[in-house]
C-alpha cells in the first residue's frame, strides 16, 4: 500500500514509553555486577557480596580499556562476554496482594532473567524494552533475588553499543485489573486549528479468575493542566483476559504540537471497581498535529511544508557510553537544535525513552527506526541470528512502546539492509510494512536504501510508503522522473569525515591516511560515497520535492572509525588495522559535544539568526608566505576578510563561489565544484589577527577574529548550568576546559596534560576531549588536551544541596576552578 496521495492526519499520543502508572517503583539503585561467568548465577544461594553495587543505567564497557585486543569497528571497548546483575528486594505490606512485573527498558544484549530461580525469559535485541510478571513466583513474606544474565557476542554490532543494563528498569505494581504494559493509544483524525476527532484506545488486563465490571474514566488535560474532556466507560473484564475499549470526542480548539510550540496535553486513565473505588491509574502525555506526506510538494506539519533538517544518531553519549542519562541526551538535543536541525532519525535501532519524551518537550520530528540488518547476515553475530524469530515481537513491540510521541511522523523498517540483492528481498519489505500498518495505520513507514539499483529491481521501495535514499543525492532527478508517485528524502546524506580543529599541510586534497589518525576539518573529505554537505544541499534545491535530509551524523560516536580501519557495510572481522582509531570522525560535533567546522556550515544554510565562522585557526608557523585556503560560513549576504587590519576584500555569499573538490559514487559532474554556499579567500600566512566581518545590506551583522597565538598559559573553565538539581542524583553538569594564551586568545593547537578534580556536593562523572584516537578512557581525570579543548562532566550528590567545585591543572598552566551550585529544585505536580 502507498500512502503518496493520502492524506497523514493525526494527533499525538500519550506518552508512549513513558505511560506512567501510579504503581510504577524506581528500581534502578543497588544492583550487584559482576563481568564474567558465574555458575548458576541465578541461584538465591549465589554469594554476590563482593561484586560491584551499581546504579542502573549501567554500561560495563565504557570504563574500558581501550584496546586492539578488541574490535576498533565497536569502539575497542571490552562490550562483549558475559556479565551478571543481582537484585536483593523484599515486598512491602501493600505490594503482597498486588499484580507485580519487572520492566526493562533495554538491555545490551541476548538477556536473560529469573526471579527467585525461576526463568521468565530470554531478549536478544537489546534495543528494545520488555516486561515480566513476577506475581507467581514472589516470596510474599521474605527476600527475593532477581538475576539478570546478560551475555554480547563480538562481532555483534557495526559500532559501539554499550554492554549490560543501560537503560531503566521499573517495578511494576499493580492491582488485579489494571492497564495493560503499553496499554494506551490515542490518535486523532481531521485535525485542523478549530477541531480535532481524539480517539482512545485502552486495553485492561484482568487476572483474576472471576469477571469484573468496571468503569473506564478518562480525563484529557490540557497543557496548561486544565481538565477539557471527561469520558466514562463502563464495561466487562473477562477472567483472564486483556480486553479492549474504545472512547472518541470532538475537541475543540486544540492547542496543536508544532516545533514552534510544543504542546502536550495528557490523558488521566482510570479504572473503578464496582464499589466505586480506584484500581488503577495511567498517566500517558500526548500531542495533536496534523501530518501530511505528498509526492510533488513534500511533508507537511499543521499545514506548514517542512523540510527535513535531520540528523542521524547512534544512542551512546560520548564519555558516558551508552547509559542512558536524561541531561546528556537533552544536551545532545540542544547542541544539534542549536545547529538548526529539526529531525532526528534513531539509527539505525529503537531509541531511549528519554530521548522520545525530550524530542516531544522540544518539537523535533523524529524517524523511529528498528533494523539494521534482516536475515541476511552484515556482521557474523547480528540480529540476522535472531531475525526470524524475533522481527514480528520487537517491531510490534517498538511501535506500541512508542506510538504515542507526537514527535514520531516515520517508522523506519530497516537501513542498508542486504535484502536489496535479493530477487525475493521485497517478499521481507512488504510483511514488515504491513506490520508498522497494523500496528499503527496513522503513520507512514520507510527504509534507509543504499543500495540505488537493488532496492528499485526488487522492488524493495514499492514496499514502503515514503522511499529513503543513503547517499544518492545526483540521482533524485531520474529517480523522481521514473516513479513521480514516489515520496522521496534522503535517509542518510554527506558522511564527511573530520576532526575538530585539524588542517593537514595538504589542505584541500583528498587524501588517504595520515600519521596522526587524523583527518582535515576542511569539510570535503570522506569516503567513496561521501560528499561534502554542498551536494547535498545543491541536488535538494535542484529537487525541490525531496522532503530533506538525515545526515550522517550529528555527533561522533564510538566505533566506526573510517576512514582508519573501515571497509565497508558487510565486512566480517576487526578494523583495526589503523589502530588507535576508535571511534568515528562522521560528526558534525564531536564526541564531546564541541562543533566541528562543519556544524557551521549546517548552521549558515538551516538558521536565520545571523551568524559567521571562519576556519582554519591561524597558527601556522613554518609556513609564511604559503597559501593558506580560509573559508567564511554565514547566512550573511557578504564577508570582508582582513589580515593584521588590511582588507583583502569582500565576498557575496552565492555570487563568489568557492572551489572544493567533489568526487562521490553516482556524481558525474565537475570534480572542482564551485560551492555557493562557503566563501574562499586564499591568503599567503602572516603571523598576528585574522578577522572577518559580515554583512547585510550593508550593515555589520557579525564579526570573528582569530589570532595567532603564543605559548598555552591558563585554562578557562565554564559550565553548561550554573545550578542542577540534586533530586535524585542523575542531573550532570558539563564543564569545557579551554588553553588560552597570557592575552587570552584561545590555543587552537595546544595538547598539552591537564587533570581535572571534583568536591563538594558533586563526583567526577567523566572526561574526554573528543580525539577520535585517543586511549584515555572517560574515567579517567588525567588527560590531554585535543586541539585545544576538554571536558569534564560531574554529576550531583542524590539529595546533597550545596557547591560543586571543579578544578583543573595542567604543567605549565595556571590552575583554576570553578563553582556549580546543587539544589533542589521543585518537581511538576504529577498527575496521580
Amino acid at each position: 500500500m502507498r500512502f503518496s496521495n493520502y492524506l497523514w492526519l493525526l494527533l499525538l499520543m500519550p506518552m508512549s514509553v513513558w505511560a506512567q502508572s501510579k504503581g510504577q517503583v524506581d528500581f534502578n539503585k543497588d544492583w550487584k555486577f559482576y563481568k564474567g561467568t558465574v555458575e548458576n548465577g541465578e541461584k538465591n544461594t549465589v554469594n554476590d557480596e563482593k561484586w560491584a553495587t551499581v546504579r542502573i543505567p549501567h554500561d560495563w564497557a565504557i570504563s574500558g580499556p581501550f584496546s586492539d585486543e578488541y574490535n576498533a569497528r565497536s569502539g575497542g571497548l571490552p562490550f562483549h562476554g558475559e556479565g551478571w546483575y543481582r537484585k536483593h528486594f523484599t515486598l512491602t505490606n501493600t505490594q503482597k496482594d498486588k499484580q507485580v512485573a519487572i520492566e526493562f527498558e533495554g538491555v545490551m544484549n541476548n538477556s536473560e532473567v529469573w526471579i527467585n530461580e525461576h526463568y521468565l525469559g530470554k531478549r536478544p535485541f537489546g534495543y528494545i524494552g520488555f516486561e515480566y510478571d513476577l506475581t507467581p513466583y514472589l516470596n510474599k513474606d521474605g527476600e527475593n533475588v532477581i538475576a539478570v544474565k546478560v551475555a554480547p557476542e563480538d562481532l555483534s554490532s557495526r559500532w559501539y553499543p554499550g554492554a549490560g543494563m543501560y537503560r531503566k528498569v521499573w517495578l511494576n505494581v499493580n492491582n488485579p485489573v489494571h492497564i495493560a504494559h503499553w496499554g494506551t493509544f490515542v490518535k486523532a483524525t481531521n485535525v485542523t486549528s478549530k477541531v480535532a476527532t481524539v480517539e482512545m484506545e485502552v486495553e485492561v488486563e484482568n487476572h483474576l479468575k472471576n469477571d469484573e465490571v468496571i468503569t473506564i474514566i478518562q480525563k484529557v488535560i490540557s497543557p496548561e493542566g486544565k481538565v477539557v474532556e471527561l469520558l466514562e466507560t463502563k464495561t466487562v473484564a473477562e477472567a483472564g483476559k486483556t480486553i479492549h475499549a474504545f472512547k472518541s470526542f470532538n475537541m475543540l480548539k486544540p492547542q496543536l504540537w508544532s516545533q514552534e510550540n510544543p504542546n502536550l496535553y495528557h490523558l488521566k486513565t482510570e479504572i473503578k471497581n464496582q464499589k466505586g473505588e480506584v484500581t488503577d491509574t495511567y498517566i500517558s502525555r500526548f500531542g495533536i498535529r496534523d501530518i501530511k506526506f505528498t509526492a510533488k510538494e513534500g511533508f507537511f506539519l499543521n499545514g506548514k511544508l517542512t523540510k527535513f533538517r535531520g540528523v542521524c544518531l547512534h544512542h551512546d553519549l560520548g564519555p558516558l557510553g551508552a547509559a542512558v542519562n536524561r541531561r546528556a541526551t537533552e544536551r545532545q538535543l540542544q547542541i544539534m537544535k542549536d545547529m538548526g536541525v529539526n529531525a532526528i532519525r534513531t539509527s539505525h535501532n529503537p531509541p531511549s525513552r528519554e530521548l522520545l519524551e525530550l524530542c516531544d518537550e522540544m518539537g523535533l520530528v523524529v524517524l523511529d527506526e528498528a533494523f539494521d540488518e534482516w536475515g541476511v547476515a552484515k556482521i557474523e553475530n547480528g540480529y540476522h541470528k535472531y531475525f526470524d524469530e524475533w522481527h514480528e515481537r520487537d517491531l510490534r513491540d517498538m511501535i506500541r512502546r512508542d506510538r504515542n510521541h507526537p514527535s514520531i511522523i516515520m517508522w523506519s523498517i530497516g537501513n542498508e539492509i542486504l535484502e536489496q540483492a535479493k530477487k525475493d528481498g521485497w517478499k521481507v519489505a512488504q510483511r514488515l510494512a504491513e506490520i508498522c500498518h497494523e500496528e499503527d495505520p496513522s503513520r507512514p513507514n520507510t527504509a534507509g536504501f543504499n543500495n540505488y539499483y537493488g532496492s528499485i529491481k526488487n522492488k524493495l521501495a514499492d514496499q514502503v510508503d515514503i522511499v529513503g535514499f543513503n547517499y544518492k543525492p545526483a540521482k533524485y532527478k531520474e529517480v523522481i522522473a521514473a516513479h513521480p508517485e514516489w515520496i522521496i528524502y534522503g535517509s542518510e546524506t554527506e558522511s564527511v569525515t573530520s576532526s575538530r580543529g585539524v588542517y593537514h599541510d595538504t589542505f584541500l586534497k583528498k587524501y588517504d591516511k595520515f600519521s596522526d589518525n587524523q583527518v582535515t576539518s576542511y569539510d570535503i573529505v570522506g569516503p567513496v560515497w561521501a560528499y561534502p554537505p554542498d551536494m547535498e544541499f545543491k541536488f535538494e534545491k535542484e529537487n525541490p520535492s525531496i522532503l530533506g535530509e538525515f545526515m550522517w551524523t550529528g555527533f561522533d560516536y564510538y566505533g566506526e572509525p573510517t576512514p582508519y580501519g573501515g571497509r565497508d557495510n558487510s565486512t566480517n572481522g576487526y578494523w583495526n588495522d589503523d589502530w588507535p582509531s576508535k571511534s568515528s570522525y562522521f560528526g558534525a560535533v564531536d564526541l564531546c559535544g564541541f562543533p566541528k567546522d562543519r556544524f557551521y556550515l549546517y548552521q549558515s544554510e538551516w538558521t536565520d539568526t545571523p551568524m559567521l565562522h571562519l576556519l582554519p585557526h591561524w597558527n601556522w608557523k613554518g609556513f609564511e608566505g604559503k597559501e593558506i585556503p580560509v573559508f567564511a560560513y554565514t547566512n550573511a549576504e557578504e564577508v570582508e576578510l582582513f589580515l593584521n587590519g588590511k582588507s583583502l576584500g569582500k565576498k557575496v555569499k552565492g555570487v563568489d563561489k568557492a572551489i572544493i573538490p567533489v568526487k562521490f559514487r553516482f556524481y558525474e559532474g565537475p570534480n572542482n565544484f564551485e560551492s555557493p554556499y562557503r566563501l574562499r579567500w586564499d591568503v599567503p600566512y602572516a603571523a598576528g589577527e585574522l578577522k572577518a566581518v559580515s554583512y547585510i545590506d550593508g550593515k555589520v551583522v557579525g564579526e570573528e577574529i582569530i589570532n595567532t597565538t603564543g605559548r598555552a598559559k591558563n585554562i578557562e573553565l565554564s559550565a553548561d548550568r550554573q545550578v542542577i538539581s540534586c533530586n535524585d542524583g542523575e542531573d550532570l553538569v558539563y564543564i569545557t576546559a579551554k588553553a588560552v594564551d597570557q592575552n587570552g586568545n584561545f590555543c587552537a593547537t595546544f595538547n598539552g596534560e591537564l587533570q581535572f578534580d571534583v568536591k563538594g556536593t558533586g563526583t567526577f562523572e567523566a572526561s574526554g576531549n573528543g580525539d577520535a584516537a585517543s586511549l584515555i578512557t572517560p574515567n579517567n581525570k588525567k588527560l590531554k588536551f585535543f586541539n585545544g579543548l576538554a571536558l569534564v562532566i560531574a554529576r550531583a550528590n542524590e539529595g546533597q544541596e550545596g557547591t560543586i567545585t571543579i578544578s583543573a591543572k595542567g604543567k605549565g598552566l595556571k590552575s583554576t576552578s570553578i563553582e556549580v551550585e546543587t539544589k533542589k529544585t521543585e518537581q511538576a505536580k504529577g498527575l496521580l
